[in-house]
């Protein structure tokens, strides 16, 4: 049997906007559509941001349940798992990143293991004692986390965490290749990055995505290092070098393209699921 490759679809993001490509989805109305396409297109998982009226990124509860409510009304056969984040507005105080998870109860949510600079201009802050407070609360409200890595430390952390009963083995991850004052982007890294989880957390599931000009070198290593994958806006504007993307959808079929070329199969949601550990 071919092995299931899942899908994550980043449709927004915090940082792209339209004068940056002018399809990337903003408002509530938006983003549902544009998640419903990717989801028709083989996305099992939907990375969800919010923005405010002015384009910045928001981690307003309301946006989201709006966002939440047209998907589910407007398309009630969608069973996308929906993974929201926790850290869309840098100016957000502790509860504001997390209230949205208490109230709105999705399958998966974003845990960022650790804090670092962030796009040379600011401080992207994780302190232990709201990582310790974030990963319980999740515990509690039956939110998986999502642990996204930025450089080999936080693989470190996510251990440390598990040994504490912050985070619950198995462990799901996310490699973030390529942002700037994180782990660069190539495969040479991706492998060290596997080796450390290998070596720190075994049994864990993990996902990657490379930002700007190595995302294909990372999908394609993920592919084949037996990872899973992430495309979207929110981590390139760019289909191609000088070509701006028609859509999150576009990027996601081509990702469906890929692993079926590949040899594997596009994962459904609910063998997402399954590998992910998720009661729907």
């Amino acid at each position: 049997m071919a092995k299931k490759t899942i899908i994550t679809v980043a449709t927004t993001g915090a940082w792209p906007k339209k004068e940056n490509n002018p399809n990337v989805p903003l408002t509530p109305e938006e983003i549902a559509e544009d998640v419903y396409e990717c989801w028709k297109a083989g996305a099992a998982i939907a990375h969800l941001h919010m923005r405010d009226d002015a384009g910045n990124g928001s981690m307003d509860v309301a946006r989201f349940r709006e966002t939440v409510k047209l998907l589910r009304t407007n398309h009630p056969d969608c069973d996308i798992i929906l993974n929201m984040t926790t850290s869309g507005a840098l100016v957000a105080n502790d509860d504001q990143r997390k209230i949205h998870l208490k109230e709105l109860r999705p399958e998966m949510g974003t845990f960022d293991c650790g804090t670092m600079n962030w796009m040379h201009t600011a401080v992207f802050e994780n302190s232990p004692k709201f990582l310790e407070t974030l990963g319980k609360d999740m515990q509690e409200w039956g939110v998986k986390p999502e642990v996204e890595c930025f450089d080999p430390g936080m693989i470190g952390n996510a251990a440390y965490y598990v040994k504490t009963g912050v985070l619950k083995a198995p462990v799901h991850f996310q490699f973030c290749m390529g942002c700037a004052n994180g782990i660069p982007g190539s495969l040479k890294n991706l492998l060290f990055m596997k080796e450390t989880l290998d070596s720190l957390c075994p049994g864990s599931t993990w996902s990657c995505f490379g930002v700007g000009h190595c995302a294909m070198e990372i999908l394609y290593a993920a592919l084949a290092l037996g990872g899973h994958i992430r495309v979207g806006m929110e981590d390139n504007v760019m289909y191609s070098k000088g070509v701006l993307a028609e859509s999150n959808t576009q990027l996601v079929a081509r990702a469906a393209r890929v692993i079926r070329e590949y040899g594997n199969e596009v994962a459904t949601p609910d063998e997402a699921r399954e590998i992910l550990g998720l009661k729907k």
